[in-house]
């Protein structure tokens, strides 16, 4: 039998100390006292307990993306140049000088291992919901909305580590089932499916509009500009998800404003990482990237006078997963990379429609146009990718982005990633990493020998 953790779904077999205990002729009150925080599969049957294991699962994912001060948003952050480490732990410090092993642990596992749970608990729910919830216009809807985390997931794992992550499960009857190592390019497979299935349930606006953005991002990520921009042509622009974060416990804080803003956090907002990082803190300050000075001390109690990020100012700050702003920089994009090759004409278009944004994206706070369109279409590349950085500042997308530039743009990576002299690790200079490393404890799993590469 299997059982549910009602704080946070651990799974948890019936081990063989209970059944050496009735071998002995042990008491069985030992086995039969309550345990309040943990429920039998059993209990939670019916629609009504797929619905919990639901929030459950929902959480799960929150926690992964945007909670704890090692999520998604803050682990590609670190690597990429939107974040850096004030920390004293070589599990921060050698990711953020993209110098990580698979044996660090820490903060490497922990970002995994959330990543992990949300996915592997999306698709329980969603076997489960198949199988009991009725075939109504709402509960075909919720599923959506299900396979599309679940598709996000699975896009973090593409975006975020390197080639040979595997998808292991519980089956139905309790075993442990070991996956195998998947490509980078098979794992964006799986996240395209899990996308279409989000669109092929989606009744209502929402959870259509957030397929369509997710399934758009994987298409982005793949190459493919023009399937891409379909899939966002209908998403309205004042489009938002927005999850939800909370002070009610620690599990519900907002991770990023743990990670980056109190006095002591382990880490800190960067701005021109090494010699070649983009200029976020600009003065006077882009309200795209709102940040303030401080007389903030790091973790390491040494760096001082640390910036403020001001994107999540609270606890409770609520984190966007998917937007408008990101369905029109992906047409940006398509156009940008046009059948026509990438003309003047192409070039002007873009360089309008991100003007555009730039006037209208935020409600009453229209921020300056650029002044020139680019004439060439490595500048223009510059451009698109900056205001994309920008719009999409600590929400987990500039990572995947700078691999892209890599692997679709012909960038160098030394000329993409952060290169150097580390600001808060005096005599540390960069190492050659592009994604993050799978942790040991993957190694558990037989069919796991390491990161088949790390290639961008």
């Amino acid at each position: 039998m299997r059982f549910f953790n009602s704080a946070r779904r651990v799974v948890r077999p019936l081990g063989a100390v209970a059944a050496a205990l009735s071998a002995a002729g042990c008491s069985s009150d030992l086995l039969t006292v309550a345990t309040p925080d943990v429920i039998a599969e059993s209990a939670i049957g019916g629609s009504l307990g797929v619905t919990t294991l639901r929030n459950g699962a929902m959480q799960d994912f929150i926690v992964a993306y945007s909670g704890t001060q090692d999520g998604f948003i803050v682990a590609t952050g670190n690597l990429g140049d939107e974040i850096q480490t004030t920390d004293t732990f070589a599990d921060r410090y050698n990711t953020d000088g993209r110098n990580s092993s698979e044996l660090l642990g820490g903060a490497i596992n922990s970002t995994y291992n959330q990543l992990q749970l949300a996915r592997a608990g999306m698709a329980s729910v969603i076997e489960k919901w198949v199988a009991v919830k009725p075939t109504t216009s709402a509960a075909k809807d919720s599923l959506s909305e299900l396979y599309a985390i679940r598709g996000f997931t699975e896009t973090f794992f593409a975006e975020g580590y390197c080639s040979g992550v595997p998808f292991s499960k519980v089956a139905a009857n309790g075993d442990f089932v070991f996956g195998d190592p998947l490509t980078t390019a098979q794992v964006y497979t799986r996240a395209s499916a899990s996308m279409d299935s989000a669109l092929a349930n989606a009744t209502g606006a929402t959870y259509r509009s957030l397929a369509s953005i997710g399934k758009a991002r994987v298409l982005l990520d793949q190459g493919q500009y023009a399937a891409a921009a379909t899939a966002v042509s209908a998403v309205p622009t004042s489009f938002k998800y927005i999850l939800s974060h909370s002070i009610a416990t620690t599990r519900q804080n907002n991770g990023i404003w743990n990670a980056s803003y109190p006095a002591g956090s382990r880490y800190n907002v960067g701005t021109k990482e090494g010699t070649n990082g983009i200029d976020y803190l600009v003065t006077p300050v882009d309200p795209r990237v709102p940040w303030t000075p401080s007389t903030r001390t790091g973790f390491d109690g040494t760096s001082r006078n640390l910036p403020r990020q001001e994107k999540y100012t609270a606890q409770a700050a609520p984190a966007v997963l998917a937007d408008g702003i990101e369905a029109r920089l992906i047409e940006a994009e398509a156009r940008l990379n046009a059948t026509s090759g990438g003309s003047q004409a192409d070039r002007d278009a873009v360089f309008a429609l991100l003007n555009t944004l730039r006037a209208t994206g935020i409600s009453g706070t229209p921020i300056a146009a650029m002044p020139a369109s680019p004439t060439t279409q490595a500048a223009a590349v510059d451009m698109l990718f900056k205001e994309r950085a920008y719009w999409l500042w600590l929400t987990g997308h500039r990572l995947g982005d700078m691999r892209r530039l890599i692997r679709q743009y012909g960038r160098a990576a030394n000329t993409v990633f952060p290169v150097g002299g580390m600001l808060y690790r005096p005599g540390n200079s960069y190492g050659n990493d592009v994604n993050l490393v799978i942790p040991f404890n993957e190694r558990n799993n037989p069919k796991f020998g390491g990161c088949l590469d790390r290639n961008p």
